[in-house]
């Protein structure tokens, strides 16, 4: 039987991405995320590993360009200005094929806002943030043990994929502590040799590793085309999510994260009140579960979103469910939290109206 440990989630996630195989790690202190470059400066030097406090966000992402192309199993981590400040270098990995890990522990924005938690870099995240044609591999885990095991997997579906993965927390994630299992790192999938990475070339032809293609048409078109292709295939293999009471309810809430957490909660205690909800959470964000809402909007009168942010997930719910069924909203940005109660009193609002309604 595996090992339990108390540990604080920014914690947490840094040791999964050791046991995991990450030898290199690049950041720049954030609030509230600061725990995760803390314990790779230390940890990381006990396995063989390097860890780089670089002197910006802009050069920490860089530093894992270089290192992904030379092979490495790598990271950087960030809160939400810092992220932003990576996103040209995001870009840049995803364009070159290159795998890494990226955990945004998210705090309230816009601009430097505050340190409370946040999940207003869901469209950042999940539409690629940097400019061009890309998309990153998103999970948001809502337990600690589900961020553990979850943080493990993000590095093999990079190296499969050829691509950067992110995991998106928030503030409440990185900062609470709760015991985890602390299984071994077993590998989800059969990953194929590296044999792009820029080793020497000695015994073989060189490599080049690049991301300035000027020619149009068989050139940087072609290029887009494969990634595409590429991103259709991820969205096939990659389909992650949580569905709990859907299959007679009348009313779905979703949320992803921490708020997952809570409204599994709400729907628990409506529930024990005779009401039929549900709970359907995604915890890949991209690629998104779409076809768990299509089928779940067959037979729920409503849908329910919650999030901490302004209005931005639920936009892919309805897109998921094509506009089928009503969706009420129930969110704020700024560091704003929902509670069992708020959500668990807005489902009973929601079954009031339908009934008035005639529904």
């Amino acid at each position: 039987m595996a090992e339990k440990i108390l540990l604080k989630g920014n914690e947490l996630l840094a040791e999964a991405a050791v046991r995991a195989g990450c030898r290199f790690y690049a950041g720049y202190p954030i609030t509230p995320q600061n725990e995760i470059p803390e314990y790779m400066s230390w940890r990381l030097p006990q396995v063989g590993g390097v860890f780089i406090q670089a002197e910006s966000e802009l050069a920490a992402i860089n530093m894992l360009f270089g290192a992904s192309a030379a092979g490495a199993r790598c990271m950087t981590s960030s809160s939400s200005p810092g992220i932003s400040l990576k996103q040209e270098g995001i870009s840049y990995i995803a364009a070159a094929e290159l795998p890494c890990v990226i955990v945004n522990i998210q705090r309230g924005g816009p601009g430097l806002g505050n340190i409370r938690a946040s999940q207003s870099d869901y469209f950042q995240a999940v539409r690629g943030g940097g400019h061009g044609d890309y998309r990153l591999i998103v999970l948001a885990p809502s337990t600690l043990q589900e961020a553990y095991e979850l943080m493990m997997n993000a590095f093999d579906y990079a190296d499969y994929w050829r691509n950067p993965a992110m995991i998106l927390g928030d503030g409440i994630l990185g900062q609470m502590a709760e015991p985890v299992e602390m299984k071994p790192y077993s590998p989800i999938l059969n990953i194929p040799p590296k044999d792009y990475v820029l080793d020497g070339c000695k015994d073989r032809a060189p490599r080049v590793i690049k991301t300035l293609i000027l020619k149009p048409e068989l050139g940087l078109v072609t290029h887009n085309e494969q990634l595409q292709a590429k991103y259709r295939k991820i969205e096939q293999a990659v389909r992650l999510c949580e569905e709990y009471e859907v299959a007679d309810a009348d009313i779905i809430v979703s949320a992803y994260g921490i708020p997952g957490r809570i409204a599994k909660g709400a729907v628990k205690a409506a529930r024990g009140k005779g009401i039929k909800a549900g709970l359907i959470r995604p915890i890949s964000l991209w690629p998104f579960p779409k076809k768990a809402f299509l089928k779940a909007a067959r037979t729920a009168k409503q849908f329910l979103v919650v999030e901490m942010s302004q209005g931005q997930f639920i936009e892919d719910v309805k897109l998921a469910i094509e506009c089928k069924r009503p969706v009420e909203f129930l969110g704020k940005g700024g560091g704003w939290y929902p509670t069992q109660e708020v959500i668990l009193e807005k489902i009973e609002q929601m079954l009031r109206y339908s009934k008035g309604a005639g529904q």
